[in-house]
């Protein structure tokens, strides 16, 4: 089976360990699993590009050379008198592959992804990045040597491409840490920011047209101004409601609790292990290898989907606000791994009935 490094960091950061990682940084279980879905393929595209530079090689079999035994180690490390040494020798690590500028971007983009300090994020990524390389010296020779491990980052272009959550792809678009990983990866980074210069280009051609009818109609401003004053009390009058419910919503989002579940946190969870899963799918054997948790995904977002009926409107709102934005991008990421050859035979009940389960929360 063709190796997936992000799926081997993954698989290494099981439930239980990300339980530790999380109480060991004082930070919420669910909350540590989604930035962690970020950061791997994150740091892995940032290391990706190390190994395309002139040197970048050798600096990547230095890295993986000093991190070997990591993995067998690190459970021990967290939580123990050990682990601030740990994390700042990651931290070192990560600025001595990518730079202090792509550095202080990647911790940046963690913490508007994840509403997390740049303390936390910076302490996050500084774990992660040595177990990054752990599973990267895992997968190399006794003799780790710059030909190896370059071929290694150029076969796992597709793979983290796929793994990149979107919105956290979009928040690493304007620096270098995408590049190695083709247009794929900018695209969807970019989409966000094109359709920004749309809207604006649009109300900027609204605005000139608007000023040229102004200045060919002067008379018309002893008509315009009263109108002006009027529309803003109703703006005022109905955009103060609104903002309640906003807040209202934000506050729902945040405590979103039925039948003793946390379903904001649920849903969260489950679509960033889906996204996790369905990216380390690449071959029919591993699309069989993911079809448990696929299944046991299916089952969170069917307890999900049965307590709707619970919620008040406003919940139902908030919880559709929360699974829509998801869809296109998880629809994107279903169609890819179902067009991989033998995949469809072995997944698409499972992923249909999740696309199913899914769009129903959105109504």
């Amino acid at each position: 089976m063709a190796t997936n490094l992000v799926t081997l960091v993954m698989q290494f950061l099981t439930p239980e360990m990300i339980g530790r990682v999380a109480t060991a940084l004082g930070l919420d279980r669910t909350l540590v699993q989604s930035v962690i879905s970020a950061a791997v393929p994150g740091l892995l595209a940032g290391f990706s590009g190390v190994a395309t530079q002139p040197g970048g090689a050798q600096k990547l079999v230095e890295a993986a050379k000093q991190e070997t035994g990591t993995l067998g180690k690190f459970a021990n490390i967290l939580g123990s008198g050990g682990q601030s040494n740990f994390i700042e020798r990651g931290s070192q690590l990560l600025e001595s592959l990518v730079g202090a500028r792509d550095k202080s971007a990647l911790i940046g983009a963690i913490g508007q992804f994840a509403g997390l300090g740049q303390g936390k994020s910076s302490s996050l990524l500084g774990m992660l990045a040595p177990v990054v390389m752990g599973t990267v010296a895992q997968q190399q020779s006794a003799r780790p040597d710059p030909t190896s491990i370059a071929n290694l980052f150029a076969s796992q272009k597709d793979n983290i491409a796929a793994a990149l959550p979107a919105d956290f792809g979009r928040l690493l678009g304007g620096t270098d840490l995408l590049n190695s990983l083709g247009g794929a990866a900018r695209s969807a980074a970019s989409a966000g920011t094109q359709a920004t210069r749309a809207a604006g280009s649009a109300a900027g051609s609204v605005g000139q047209r608007t000023g040229a009818a102004a200045s060919t109609s002067y008379n018309w401003l002893y008509w315009f101004i009263p109108l002006v004053a009027i529309a803003a009390l109703l703006v005022y009058f109905f955009t103060k409601p609104a903002e309640h419910v906003a807040q209202q919503g934000s506050t729902i989002a945040q405590n979103l609790m039925v039948g003793g579940i946390d379903v904001n946190k649920q849903i969260t969870d489950s679509i960033a292990t889906l996204r996790s899963t369905l990216g380390g799918v690449t071959d029919a054997a591993s699309a069989q290898a993911a079809l448990p948790k696929l299944r046991d995904i299916t089952a969170q977002i069917d307890q999900v989907d049965g307590l709707v009926g619970q919620m008040t409107p406003e919940q139902r709102k908030v919880l559709a606000g929360i699974v829509s934005p998801l869809m296109p991008t998880l629809n994107q990421l279903f169609d890819k791994v179902l067009a991989i050859p033998g995949v469809s035979e072995v997944l698409k009940p499972t992923i249909d009935l999740l696309k199913t389960k899914l769009t129903l929360l959105t109504s």
